[in-house]
């Protein structure tokens, strides 16, 4: 596979990681244009986080197809989740703990 197609998916994968964790964090995505009159509806924010984390496992099983390598994109815990497929509670609290920090991404510096 040439660099192209190979930058190409690493942004795709790096996009999709973003949009899934916007929609973890509640901020805005593009599923808030798609779907406003959702916005209302108490499931919204799952239905969001759903689909982000499908978008996800997309794009991290047509990495796989093409033999690229996605995994360095991702903290080991998230690898798993990954691998696991299942978007648990656990996913959902826990995506950006680290070994060491249990803080929120948005505390570092």
């Amino acid at each position: 596979m040439g660099n192209m197609s190979n930058d190409f998916m690493i942004k795709k994968l790096t996009d999709a990681k973003t949009h899934f964790e916007r929609a973890l964090d509640c901020k805005h995505t593009e599923f808030d244009d798609l779907y406003p009159y959702m916005i209302e509806h108490p499931q919204f924010f799952w239905y969001k986080r759903y689909v982000a984390w499908s978008e996800l496992l997309t794009i991290v099983k047509l990495a796989e197809e093409l033999d690229m390598e996605w995994r360095e994109q991702f903290l080991d815990h998230q690898k798993d989740y990954i691998a696991k497929r299942v978007m648990s509670s656990r996913v959902l609290d826990e995506w950006y703990e680290t070994n060491d920090s249990k803080e929120h991404v948005d505390n570092i510096g």
